[in-house]
């Protein structure tokens, strides 16, 4: 079966220019995708656990992230993440048809789509026999073909149509890939199963799917002008989100960082996720450590274990905070902004626009003592001075009678100040690109079961969760003149953030399309939505930090010129996307 998925691999491989070469290294085995050999998992299991390539921070996550106005990743201090420019323009939307982040997004989630072929090929004659877990497992298959093609078209505006690998792909764009989209998800939406997830595609994902479908389809039938949202696709937005929400198989989480938790699969709010688990966890914590200071250390157990210095929040997203806090620091008024989980030993602290700082004079002397495995960095939107264990000469942690010491994180990058203190600034300056400017996303936990503490982490990707059904419902609401509805559905998610009562966030008393795109920001930041977000809500041609650019053409990517290439002796197979 291993050469089987292979084949067919390299076969849609060579049509696409795809990495054949990450294909020779994966070596399509079941036996490395969960130890199954049956022919059923072992069927699955490829897609399935490609999709964390997918998510992967240097493929098709990063490429909708820094495109975005909630991240950006400048050249950290002369040194770090230039990689020939690519998140750079990739973030000033100057992407041209040979940036690597394009060819990596690409190159994976085609890649991703060839496996959900290969499976389906395995599984539809043991289906046509009457095996009923193969045809479950066939309908999984369909589905997450067709999640993988909305991808697709959310960002290169077209989809591959492919029924068998000896088959030439048809590419689909606009109505017609809408309706191809909406036929796969149909076919499936009444017999898929729905209690397996959240590691494998329900009946209430593919609901969600066909949600997102519809809410987006103006946006995917026009992709350049301004969306015209029909109430036909509204009212269909409605029907699958109530669907859900009424099945009351899913609940929102008390405790918002629990979501992005090493015991995340669990988490009833879950509806489709990564599971990692295991052996499943093959995947890195890139989402956990990516955009981390470099000089902090979140898991004491493991000396090797850091972050980054990668992307960080813009100064632009965060405002969208402070606008909506005023007065208030946005990390009392709302428990998704910010978790405090380190203790700062009052005495040091003076207030410095606004933010805890540590006095340099006398951060030497002030530290506190954990248990390792009880120590747990700050989580959500990290500002100023971090506090971590420290290394001593002989790079191990210092530690006290009570476990290793806490300190303010010292700056061990060569630049900027003496104690890593992020600040609001970050931009392509010399200066503000510095290892220790802006702010930091530090959403998932570093997982407590990975035996480096950077790399196999057990926590779940989140893909779709009972929140996001909510904004979904909510929006079509909105957009269907039904305001108190859309209110009702905010508000009741803006509740639920209940462990920390404090920091529950209070009621709106009013709602329009501003407050729920910044809404949409607040529950789902860094999750991979917003790029959709800006363009679904007229605000992709905005400027903010660092990008100025106003070409509607640029809403799509453009399809990377080795793919181009590729087909070029085909004619009209594959053409280039406007502006490009």
């Amino acid at each position: 079966m291993k050469n089987r998925f292979l084949n067919i691999a390299l076969v849609v491989c060579a049509l696409f220019n795809f990495n054949c070469t990450d294909l020779e290294e994966e070596r399509l085995d079941e036996a490395e995708f969960g130890g199954q050999s049956e022919t059923v998992s072992g069927a699955i299991a490829p897609a399935y656990g490609f999709v964390s390539w997918v998510w992967r921070h240097t493929n098709y996550y990063g490429l909708q992230l820094i495109a975005s106005d909630e991240a950006i990743l400048p050249f950290r201090g002369g040194t770090d993440w230039f990689d020939g420019g690519k998140f750079i323009a990739t973030h000033q939307h100057t992407i041209t048809p040979t940036n690597d982040l394009v060819g990596a997004g690409w190159n994976q989630l085609t890649t991703n789509i060839s496996r959900t072929l290969s499976a389906i090929e395995v599984l539809t004659p043991l289906a046509d026999e009457g095996n009923a877990e193969a045809a479950e497992a066939l309908y999984e298959m369909k589905a997450l073909r067709a999640y993988l093609n909305m991808l697709m078209l959310d960002s290169w505006g077209l989809v591959l149509k492919k029924e068998s690998s000896d088959q030439l792909s048809e590419v689909l764009r606009r109505e017609e890939a809408i309706d191809y989209i909406e036929s796969e998800l149909l076919s499936v939406v009444d017999v898929i199963n729905s209690s397996r997830g959240p590691g494998r595609i329900t009946q209430a994902a593919v609901w969600g799917f066909l949600a997102r479908l519809y809410l987006n389809a103006a946006v995917y039938r026009d992709p350049y002008g301004t969306p015209n949202f029909t109430q036909e696709d509204m009212s269909l937005v409605i029907q699958y989100t109530d669907n859900i929400i009424n099945s009351a198989a899913f609940s929102l989480s008390p405790e918002y960082f629990e979501l992005f938790n090493d015991d995340n699969n669990s988490n009833p709010e879950l509806i489709f996720a990564l599971d990692q688990r295991g052996v499943l966890n093959r995947e890195h914590s890139r989402w956990a450590y990516w955009s981390i200071a470099g000089s902090l250390f979140p898991r004491p157990e493991f000396p090797s274990a850091d972050g980054t210095d990668g992307p960080a929040v813009t100064s632009d997203f965060y405002q969208t905070w402070v606008d909506a806090y005023g007065e208030v620091d946005p990390a009392d008024a709302d428990a998704r902004f910010y978790q405090k989980n380190t203790i700062v030993p009052d005495a040091q602290l003076i207030d410095f626009e606004g933010r805890e700082q540590v006095l340099a004079t006398e951060t030497e002397n002030s530290y506190y003592c954990v248990e390792p495995n009880e120590f747990e960095i700050d989580r959500g939107i990290l500002r100023g001075t971090l506090w971590g264990p420290r290394k001593g000469d002989d790079g191990a942690f210092l530690t006290c009678d009570t476990g290793v010491r806490i300190y303010p994180v010292k700056n061990r990058r060569g630049n900027g100040p003496e104690y890593v203190s992020h600040t609001l600034d970050v931009d392509f300056t010399n200066e503000g690109s510095l290892h220790h400017t802006g702010f930091r996303c530090s959403k998932y936990q570093f997982s407590r079961t990975s035996p480096n503490g950077n790399n196999f982490s057990s926590v779940d990707l989140v893909l779709m969760r009972l929140a996001e059904v909510y904004l979904m419902r909510a929006e079509a609401k909105l957009r269907s003149d039904d305001a108190g509805g859309a209110l009702v559905d905010v508000n009741t998610l803006r509740a639920s953030r209940t462990a920390r009562p404090d920091q529950t966030p209070e009621a709106l008393e009013a709602i329009d399309l501003d407050i729920m795109f910044r809404e949409r920001g607040f529950e789902l930041y860094w999750e991979g939505f917003r790029r959709g977000d800006q363009i679904r809500f007229g605000k992709y041609e905005d400027s903010w930090t660092e990008k100025t650019d106003t070409d509607v053409n640029h809403r799509l990517f453009p399809i990377p010129q080795s793919a181009v290439d590729a087909a070029s002796g085909i004619d009209g197979f594959l053409e280039q996307n406007q502006g490009y």
